[in-house]
C-alpha cells in the first residue's frame, strides 16, 4: 500500500480580539471594518461604531468576527425590543430600529450594485415596508427533547448555532399564530411520543391558524387529540408519510386575498410571501411599473401559485405563468378558475435548462416578470433577453444573484429604469428588491 504525503492545511494565526472602527454595512447587513489592510466582517455592529470584537474565522483574504463590547456606540443603536435578541437567531438586527435598518440596507445595496453593475447612480424609488412587529404570517418553530433533563425546548435556532433556544413569545409573529409557542410548550410534555416531533410550521391564512407537525415517527391518535384540544382554533396537519400530509380533523382551505379582488388558495406547505402587507404592496407596484396594457401578452417566470400572474391577468390580454414545481402549477391553474380568469395559462418547466420548443416559447411577449429563488435566474435570464420584451421586471431576494443576472440584461440592450428595496423581513438582514429594465430600442 502506497502512502501519499499530504501537507497539512495552514492555519491562519493572528490576534483573537481586535478593536475596530466600522465603516459601513454590506448587502447582508454585516458590518465592514479593516485590520492591517484585511477586510473584517463583523456581526452586531453599526457604521461609525468602535467595537471590540472576537475573531471567529480567519482566512487569507478576510476575517469574520462578532462584537464583544461596544467602545463607542452609534447614535442609532437601541436597546432590543425583543428580550430573546441576544440568543435567538431568528432576527439579527434588534440593536437598530427597523426604520434605520432600512436606510442602512439601501445604502449597502446601492454601494454594492453601483460597483458590480458599473453604474454611477441608481434610479431608486420609495422603499416598501410594513409594520415591523407582528408581520410574519408563516414561520418554522423548532422542537428539541433534552434527554438529560427530560424537558422540551420550543423556539428558534440559537444565534450562530444549530441548537434550539427557548422562546416563549415572538415580536414578529402574527398575533394569529403567536400562541403556538406557549401551546407547544404546555402540550408536548403530556404526549406519549412528543420526542418524535422535530419542528412545526405555523401559518396565518386570512386569520386562520394552520399547524403542520413534522415528526420522525408516527404519532398515536391520543397525541393528536391532545394537541387539537390544546389549540382547537387551529387547524392541525401531520405527516402520514415523509412529506405526505393529512388533516387530523376536518380539512380546511388555506387562502389569502389581494386588493385586486383576488383570492388565492394554497396548501399550508406551499411557499407564500411571509409578509402579507409587503406582498400586497409588491404586487401593486409591479403592476404600476410594468404599466400593463389591455393588448399586452405577459410572461411570468417562477410564478408559484399565481401571486403575480392573476393580478397581471386582470389587466393584460394574456398571461403565461411558468413554474418548476408541478404541484404549484396545478394550484395556480385552480386559482385562475377560482377567480374566473380565462386569459392566463400555467405550465411546468425547468427554467434553468435550455427552454424547450413549446407553445409558451414561441410567442411574442411585450412584458416579462420574474421572481426567482435565491439562486437567481441563471440560464433563464439569457432566454428572457432572447425574447426581447419591451420591459422586464425582476423581483429578487438575493442581491448577489440579481447583480449577476442584471449584467446579462444590461449587456443585451436593456437599461435599468427603476429599482426599489422591499423590507419583507424587518429586524433581519434579508434584502428583497424590485427592478425594472426597458429595452433601449424603445
Amino acid at each position: 500500500m502506497v502512502t501519499i504525503y499530504k501537507s497539512k492545511a495552514k492555519v491562519q494565526k493572528g490576534p483573537q480580539h481586535l478593536d475596530l472602527t466600522i465603516e459601513r454595512w454590506d448587502q447582508e447587513a454585516q458590518s465592514i471594518a479593516f485590520s492591517d489592510g484585511k477586510i473584517c466582517f463583523v456581526e452586531g455592529a453599526l457604521p461609525g461604531e468602535t467595537v471590540r470584537v472576537k475573531i471567529t474565522e480567519q482566512k487569507p483574504q478576510y476575517l469574520k468576527a462578532e462584537v464583544q463590547k461596544v467602545l463607542k456606540a452609534s447614535e442609532h443603536r437601541i436597546a432590543p425590543l425583543c428580550r430573546f435578541a441576544a440568543e435567538c437567531g431568528g432576527c439579527q438586527l434588534h440593536h437598530v430600529s427597523a426604520e434605520q435598518s432600512r436606510i442602512l440596507k439601501q445604502q449597502a445595496l446601492d454601494h454594492q450594485l453601483r460597483h458590480q453593475l458599473k453604474l454611477t447612480q441608481l434610479p431608486w424609488q420609495p422603499l416598501l415596508h410594513s409594520n415591523a412587529e407582528g408581520y410574519r404570517r408563516k414561520a418554522r418553530i423548532g422542537v428539541w427533547f433534552e434527554k438529560k433533563t427530560n424537558e422540551f425546548v420550543v423556539g428558534f435556532r440559537r444565534k450562530g448555532g444549530k441548537e434550539i433556544t427557548a422562546v416563549s413569545d415572538c415580536l414578529v409573529l402574527s398575533p394569529v399564530i403567536a400562541p403556538v409557542l406557549k401551546k407547544l410548550k404546555d402540550s408536548l410534555p403530556k404526549l406519549k411520543a412528543g420526542m418524535h416531533i422535530t419542528h412545526v410550521e405555523v401559518l396565518d391564512a386570512a386569520g386562520k391558524a394552520f399547524v403542520v407537525v413534522r415528526h420522525i415517527k408516527a404519532l398515536p391518535a391520543e397525541d393528536k387529540v391532545l394537541l387539537q384540544q390544546a389549540w382547537p382554533e387551529a387547524c392541525w396537519i401531520g405527516e402520514a408519510e415523509p412529506d405526505e400530509f393529512c388533516f387530523w380533523g376536518e380539512a380546511q382551505q388555506a387562502q389569502y386575498q389581494l386588493n385586486e379582488g383576488l383570492t388565492l388558495h394554497f396548501a399550508p406547505t406551499d411557499f407564500i410571501q411571509v409578509n402579507a402587507q409587503v406582498n400586497q404592496q409588491m404586487v401593486t407596484q409591479a403592476l404600476s411599473w410594468l404599466n400593463v396594457q389591455a393588448t399586452d401578452k405577459v410572461l411570468d417566470l417562477y410564478c408559484g401559485i399565481g401571486n403575480f400572474s392573476l393580478a397581471l391577468a386582470k389587466q393584460a390580454a394574456q398571461v403565461v405563468g411558468l413554474e418548476g414545481v408541478a404541484a404549484m402549477v396545478t394550484t395556480a391553474s385552480n386559482n385562475a378558475r377560482l377567480n374566473q380568469l380565462d386569459n392566463v395559462v400555467f405550465a411546468q418547466a425547468d427554467l434553468h435548462l435550455a427552454w424547450p420548443k413549446a407553445p409558451w416559447n414561441q410567442a411574442v411577449y411585450q412584458k416579462v416578470l420574474l421572481d426567482p429563488a435565491r439562486a437567481g435566474a441563471l440560464g433563464a435570464i439569457d432566454e428572457v433577453a432572447r425574447l426581447k420584451p419591451a420591459a422586464v421586471l425582476y423581483v429578487s431576494c438575493n442581491p448577489v444573484t440579481f447583480a449577476r443576472d442584471a449584467k446579462v440584461l444590461l449587456g443585451k440592450g436593456y437599461k435599468l429604469c427603476k429599482i426599489g428595496l422591499m423590507d419583507m423581513f424587518p429586524y433581519t438582514s434579508h434584502l428583497e428588491l424590485m427592478a425594472l429594465f426597458s429595452h433601449t430600442r424603445q
